[in-house]
């Protein structure tokens, strides 16, 4: 079942928008354009390939999600999103326990990472797709054990690639950060996606 909410009803003549994701933060994000949309869960295989690298992985998959729910939405403009972090050429997964993310914690501590953030637009009506690859570049400061330790124990960010969250407490753990859209670090380019959706015939400008 797709999920509604207070932007769920579209405008005259726009084409309704469909986030393949009940991500929060990428419903958050979303509602900054604006623009009515609803959002539902798509069933796709996120499974790596072998010798996929991050880039090709996150353009996949967010194709992958956005096509997943044509059948059930085939008049739509579906945005697709996909987004994994990697250090020293290494994916990072989301870390689900304390423990692991202490360990993401500790190893980025003076390091540099890069995530990189699939984003798709399919329009269901003709099978049109863009899909593109927005990097976002995380440059920590050297953190002792005790900031990992109770940043982790504050903010809990077990469901988050990293082990941080940017939007919140995780600012902290920052010397700078390096990248077109800020948005990207959590998980939807929207510098990005409004220029995927102009070209498709929506303007959040001109609605």
């Amino acid at each position: 079942m797709p999920d509604t909410d207070s932007l769920s009803i579209p405008k005259k003549n726009m084409r309704q928008l469909v986030l393949a994701s009940t991500s929060s933060y990428r419903k958050n994000l979303l509602s900054k354009l604006q623009l009515p949309f609803i959002s539902a869960a798509p069933n796709a295989d996120e499974t790596p390939r072998e010798g996929e690298s991050a880039t090709e992985l996150v353009m996949r998959l967010a194709a992958a999600k956005a096509e997943a729910l044509a059948t059930d939405f085939p008049n739509h403009l579906i945005i697709g999103a996909d987004q994994v972090c990697v250090l020293d050429g290494k994916i990072c997964g989301k870390p689900h326990s304390d423990a692991n993310a202490r360990a993401q914690l500790r190893a980025a501590s003076g390091h540099s990472v890069v995530f990189y953030t699939g984003l798709a637009l399919f329009d269901s009506s003709n099978a049109s797709l863009q899909v593109l690859c927005e990097p976002f570049s995380v440059h920590f400061r050297t953190l002792s054990d005790e900031e990992i330790a109770e940043y982790v124990r504050q903010e809990q960010p077990l469901d988050c690639a990293g082990s941080f969250k940017s939007e919140g407490l995780g600012i902290a753990l920052f010397d700078r950060l390096s990248g077109r859209d800020p948005n990207t670090l959590v998980g939807l380019p929207l510098i990005a996606l409004a220029e995927m959706l102009r070209n498709a015939g929506v303007n959040p400008l001109a609605v």
